[in-house]
């Protein structure tokens, strides 16, 4: 049974992006379609003393864009980002475990689309860090034509997959009934049930980067994401949420 997974790509998303991934043997980018402003794409939250606070990469104000087509001119965001994680999170316990690599990103590199850096870093932490095996693909590079459901099922039928996972989401244009006829199983992701960890700043917040769980608790983060569901999680991490 091949399981499959479409978003598009978002800035270093929460964990429950991650989760998704997890969850399938092939995650497709959805990459060209419209590009939406004051959305996940270019921006997410971080936590500071004062609350929830966004990192947003300037894009420009053209709307007739796809995602792939979104190009980063001005590079000042880069260290701004850097020095504002450095500041939020600097003294969490693995920040400095990977330090050098996301320094890398943001302070050594010149990214001029936004899709690149967002894939890359998905990929990044989705392999490295959390050690899924899903494979991913680009639905630019598949046969895939139409709108909305009907280029989802294109897309499905161009990987031969057996089983869709959607978020919630897709219960507003989705069709249960014509994902039966095609022979596609469709299942909706649940995100509901995710534990704590020791996050700076209480009250505990789930809607944030997932940068701010790989800062709090460094390998042991896929415990917190799904890890946790089996039982899994970690006796020093369960031990750091007091």
């Amino acid at each position: 049974m091949k399981r499959v997974a479409i978003n598009q790509s978002n800035y270093i998303p929460w964990k429950g992006y991650f989760d998704l991934i997890h969850d399938v043997d092939a995650f497709i980018f959805y990459d060209d379609v419209q590009f939406t402003k004051n959305d996940w794409r270019n921006r997410n939250k971080v936590k500071g003393p004062k609350g929830l606070q966004w990192l947003s990469i300037p894009v420009g104000t053209d709307l007739n864009r796809l995602i792939r087509d979104v190009s980063l001119d001005d590079p000042r965001w880069q260290q701004k980002h850097w020095k504002t994680l450095s500041h939020l999170y600097g003294k969490a316990p693995f920040f400095g475990a990977y330090r050098s690599v996301f320094e890398d990103v943001y302070l050594n590199r010149k990214w001029r689309n936004l899709s690149s850096l967002n894939q890359f870093l998905i990929e990044t932490i989705a392999v490295q860090y959390l050690g899924v095996q899903t494979s991913f693909l680009q639905s630019s590079d598949l046969s895939g034509t139409g709108k909305g459901q009907d280029r989802v099922l294109n897309l499905l039928k161009a990987v031969k997959a057996d089983v869709y996972i959607s978020g919630p989401a897709g219960k507003a244009y989705l069709d249960p009934a014509r994902f039966q006829k095609e022979g596609i199983e469709l299942i909706w992701k649940d995100y509901s049930g995710y534990p704590e960890y020791a996050q700076f700043h209480p009250p505990f917040e789930h809607a944030v980067t997932i940068l701010d769980l790989l800062f709090h608790t460094g390998p042991d983060a896929s415990s917190y994401i799904w890890g946790w569901r089996a039982g899994k999680l970690q006796p020093r991490a369960a031990a750091a949420r007091g």
